[in-house]
């Protein structure tokens, strides 16, 4: 199963519909700020896609937060400003444990991230219209579970 992760989309959606053109996705989740372009993103996808609320996203129908399961993991979605993400991932790692997930997937920096530890996968794809990393490229990130369900995560780079 291949998931493509995305997130801080900000009304420029050429980047999302070219990176759903080439990962061909079994799903889509998306960490907020699409700001009201929630049914073209998910008219572009041709599988299902999951949104979260961001910051930016006033008027939206969007859940604030997301618990899925997905294989034999439980991820929660959240955008992660109410967890104080720009200054740092130790508020947002310690909600996940305490919530019991496996995995949070969030945006809000703009800055891709992959930290593995023994109690928590935190994963933020950054952003696929306003990157803010080094070298700016937009980016998103691919969650794969194998044949033996394992899970693998790759930061991508337009």
């Amino acid at each position: 199963m291949k998931i493509l992760i995305v997130s801080d989309t900000h009304r420029r959606n050429e980047n999302f519909f070219e990176v759903v053109r080439r990962q061909h996705p079994d799903l889509v989740i998306h960490c907020g700020d699409s700001e009201g372009e929630e049914r073209a993103l998910e008219q572009a996808a041709d599988c299902p896609v999951k949104m979260v609320l961001g910051n930016n996203d006033f008027f939206s129908y969007l859940p604030r937060e997301l618990d899925l399961v997905i294989g034999p993991y439980r991820v929660w979605v959240t955008h992660g400003h109410n967890y104080y993400v720009s200054m740092g991932i130790g508020n947002i790692k310690r909600e996940a444990v305490a919530r019991g997930v496996d995995i949070v997937l969030f945006g809000h920096t703009h800055r891709p991230l992959i930290d593995i530890d023994e109690n928590i996968t935190a994963v933020n794809p950054g952003s696929l219209s306003y990157p803010r990393q080094e070298g700016k490229k937009p980016s998103y990130a691919i969650m794969e579970l194998d044949n033996k369900e394992k899970v693998h995560f790759t930061i991508k780079y337009l």
